[in-house]
């Protein structure tokens, strides 16, 4: 039976995903819709060739203005700006997830959530379904660029026969409606493929997956998040290493139809790490590949940055750290390279940070480090700054800069007249009192915009970190009903100018299962926020953090207007 497709879609389904109507057929020519063309008249007895020029103008003048007569644009929305547009609702909403690569103790969880809509969109569907399984678990990168072919499981094709929702019949996971998350588990083994996710109709604005992954062995000890993100040609990440018991790995996971071909970039302190084995890798459609970064780093690297490019394709890039039993997470994946970076989400009881900073070749990068704390932005004693050469990576130990408060970290030019593009994550470990740690990483984020949700939380496990990074800000958080009942709950959050602020997570009256956290800025700001999930296992205290970005459920269309100059362009 074949698997649901996630492949590349047609014109029109494109438009469909980013918000935007499919386009109108071309025009016809005149006679192709029934008008008659103009007669052109026969040798000079009709007129001059400027009285035949002159009607034959007229004659498609007219035909211009009928047709406009006929389709009038859309009536305008005028925004702030006062251009005319109008808001639209995105209709299908795609999105990747890793591969668990979860060891033999690892449990890893799914779960898929639509906030409730408020637009016209009616029915559709949502789902999540395996890639196909790669060939062998993260061992070595590629000796050399593969041709592409046909992967061993046939890629999704989307042809499984559909349930009555819509969905097909071999999904893991489907969506029923809108308010209500859904969760179940990933398929086991380190073998494992990544998952493909999609969402149509009313089911598509602000569509949400999480991937959480408890390990209990030695290796890989901790709990891994991830939001699972839609398919792109550039991801970046900071906070890798091959040093001492890392053990650090990108996952490569292909949903669409066609073969992607990608290039993993890696830059150390002393610039650009070249390997020929990082280059031209191939990832076959409907598949999944995990490569190990000390194969790509020849000898030990303490701190890395990594760019993964797709020269061709489409495809999910993703970067799991583990440090033997120190313990384990996904590295969120950046904003692009800029100047200012916000990394939203430190905890009060942080043990240690470690922050690394990647700038562009184009130029050196001087940097302030600031926190926002409760009472607005200040500059962490003994911490003020970081150079960072241009190409290269630089990294600092920060200690417990939190100091029993919850932050977030800013880094911006120390020269507003020197800007230079930079990206940057920071580990973050938490400590118990016996001894034993997790770690998590945190990576530069946008703001939440209108509205952002992340998908999995649990019973007195959640935490909400809101940063306003401008204004004074009023937030709207809203807890939904739990995936095996319960009655949504909101509650209104002010954040001051400046300020970091820390809110346990509202929980739905009568929980039963997990539930999902949404964000909407309702006043102020921009505002940045991370969710943290502490769930302790075998006296460790596990945790995970995911940053929450404006999930993009609307989009503006433009529109067109009448212009009878334009055919004396």
């Amino acid at each position: 039976m074949k698997k649901p497709s996630f492949g590349k879609k047609s014109a029109p389904a494109e438009a469909e995903e980013s918000g935007y109507p499919p386009p109108p057929a071309p025009a016809a020519a005149p006679d192709a819709d029934g008008a008659p063309a103009p007669a052109r008249p026969a040798g000079r007895s009709g007129g001059s060739r400027t009285t035949q020029s002159l009607l034959a103008a007229a004659a498609v003048l007219a035909v211009v203005f009928g047709i406009s007569e006929v389709r009038p644009p859309a009536a305008p929305a005028t925004g702030d700006t006062g251009a005319s547009a109008t808001t639209a609702q995105v209709e299908r909403t795609a999105a990747v997830c890793p591969q668990p690569l979860q060891g033999l103790t690892g449990s890893t969880t799914l779960t898929a959530y639509t906030p409730p809509g408020t637009g016209a969109a009616t029915g559709g569907a949502g789902w999540l379904s395996d890639a196909s399984a790669p060939a062998t678990p993260p061992t070595a990168a590629p000796s050399a660029p593969a041709t592409p072919s046909a992967p061993a499981t046939p890629a999704p094709t989307g042809s499984a026969a559909p349930d009555k929702g819509g969905a097909p019949a071999d999904a893991r996971l489907t969506l029923a409606k809108p308010g209500t998350p859904v969760s179940a588990p990933a398929a086991n083994a380190d073998t494992a493929p990544g998952t493909g996710a999609l969402a149509t109709g009313a089911l598509a604005p602000g569509f949400t997956v999480s991937q959480t992954t408890t390990v209990t062995e030695q290796r890989g000890l901790g709990l891994s998040g991830v939001t699972c993100t839609p398919a792109g040609t550039s991801f970046w990440f900071a906070g890798a290493s091959t040093a001492g018991d890392r053990t650090d790995y990108v996952s490569l996971v292909n949903t669409e139809s066609s073969a992607a071909v990608v290039d993993i970039k890696l830059y150390g302190d002393k610039g650009p790490i070249d390997n020929d084995a990082a280059n031209g890798i191939t990832v076959a459609p409907g598949s999944s590949q995990s490569i190990l970064l000390p194969t790509l780093t020849k000898g030990p690297v303490t701190d890395l940055a990594v760019h993964v490019v797709a020269r061709s394709g489409r495809l999910g890039a993703f970067l799991h750290a583990a440090d033997g039993s120190k313990g384990a997470d996904w590295i969120p994946s950046s904003v692009e390279p800029a100047p200012t970076q916000v990394l939203p989400g430190l905890p009060a009881d942080t043990s240690a940070a470690r922050l690394v900073v990647w700038a562009s070749p184009d130029d050196d990068a001087d940097l302030k480090i600031q926190l926002s704390g409760k009472n607005g932005w200040f500059t962490p004693a003994g911490n003020e700054s970081i150079h960072v050469k241009a190409g290269m990576v630089a990294a600092v130990d920060l200690g417990k800069v939190t100091r029993d408060e919850v932050a977030g970290l800013r880094l911006s030019p120390s020269d507003d007249k020197h800007p230079t593009p930079v990206v940057a994550g920071v580990r973050i470990d938490r400590a118990g009192s016996n001894g034993k740690s997790d770690a998590a990483w945190l990576t530069g984020s946008a703001p939440v915009g209108a509205r952002a949700t992340v998908a999995d939380n649990r019973a007195g496990a959640s935490t909400l970190f809101l940063t306003s990074t401008g204004d004074a800000a009023t937030v709207h958080v809203t807890a939904s009903a739990g995936s095996n009942g319960g009655t949504p709950v909101t509650k209104d959050v002010q954040v001051p100018a400046g300020a970091t602020v820390a809110v346990p997570a509202p929980e739905p009256g009568g929980l039963n299962g997990s539930f999902a956290l949404t964000v909407e800025t309702a006043s102020g700001g921009p505002v940045v926020a991370a969710r943290m999930l502490a769930i302790p296992a075998k006296d460790v205290p596990m945790f995970t953090v995911q940053a929450l970005r404006d999930d993009r459920s609307t989009v503006k269309v433009p529109q067109a207007s009448q212009d009878p100059g334009v055919v004396q362009r």
